[in-house]
């Protein structure tokens, strides 16, 4: 597997290439942008959490709300790097929050989750303020964000903990890792110190009760489900392994393969403001619930 820090540079590059491309184009639609909000305070382990948000300028009426949550191997990565992205949806009358949340060693991954909810409970109470319909709150994960995304739409418990009912109207997951923790943690064994017990403990346990595959229902959100083609061995069969679970659940759920697609271009392919995903993910988020 590359390490994170090789693939902060792809994107990094990408997010350049992506940048002089959009210049080249054509949309200047007007968006605002609010930065580095905070959504949740800081307690003795965890420093405040904060979010970015993208939204058109003009907006007659409430718009579809996106919050994104970045990938990272539940140990890195950042909100900033992911501005393009959430500048492109806003030109595309999305109003977009990109999320940061506590990363491991520091954090495990349920208080990854919680930060995640907490988020969500945020934007419900106050994204009017930026044009956004808390009625109509998708959440998006890629990677590791893919797994938060998946965990907080599935186990409702988290939005209980809050106070709240699950508020999201939709789920779209591109090529989410985690999908079924558990049995890729009973293979891997993994030792005490690595990044993966660190975030997930060496508890079976909690391995299972951290895996959004054994917390399907019949009334959670509706999902748009992406996976590369040419993904890590363990996304593609944790994937798979939760399509074929859906099948009891939401058999109508849309799951896309990108046949020639690696982990990372999965993302950096949004950088890009004509990639034809955009279009398909509107169409869902635009869909009845």
């Amino acid at each position: 597997m590359k390490s994170e820090a090789r693939i902060t540079i792809i994107i990094l590059l990408v997010m350049l290439c992506a940048f002089l491309l959009t210049l080249s184009g054509c949309s200047f639609k007007r968006i605002s942008r609010s930065k580095d909000i905070v959504y949740q305070l800081a307690d003795k382990k965890i420093p405040e959490q904060k979010l970015n948000i993208f939204a058109p300028k003009k907006h007659a009426q409430d718009k579809n709300v996106l919050i994104f949550i970045h990938g990272g191997n539940w140990n890195s990565g950042r909100k900033s790097q992911y501005n393009l992205i959430g500048r492109h949806w806003a030109k595309k009358d999305i109003v977009t929050v990109i999320i940061d949340y506590p990363l491991s060693p520091a954090a495990n991954y349920e208080t990854m989750a919680e930060a995640s909810a907490q988020a969500v409970k945020w934007v419900k109470k106050n994204i009017s303020k930026y044009g956004g319909n808390p009625e109509r709150i998708f959440v998006s994960g890629h990677s590791a964000g893919g797994h938060l995304a998946a965990l907080i739409s599935t186990d409702d418990q988290y939005f209980k903990n809050l106070g709240i009912e699950n508020p999201i109207a939709g789920t779209i997951l591109i090529d989410a890792a985690g999908l079924d923790m558990d049995g890729y943690l009973q293979e891997e064994k993994f030792e005490k110190g690595h990044t993966y017990t660190n975030t997930f403990t060496s508890d079976p346990a909690i391995w299972k009760k951290a895996t959004p595959l054994y917390h399907l229902h019949k009334s959670m959100p509706p999902m748009l489900i992406y996976r590369g083609g040419k993904t890590y061995p363990s996304i593609s069969k944790s994937n798979e392994k939760f399509i074929a679970a859906l099948k009891e659940f939401a058999p109508e759920t849309t799951y896309r393969v990108q046949k020639n697609k690696k982990h990372v271009p999965m993302i950096t392919q949004f950088f890009n403001p004509w990639n034809r995903r955009y279009g398909e993910i509107i169409e869902f988020i635009k869909s009845p619930i």
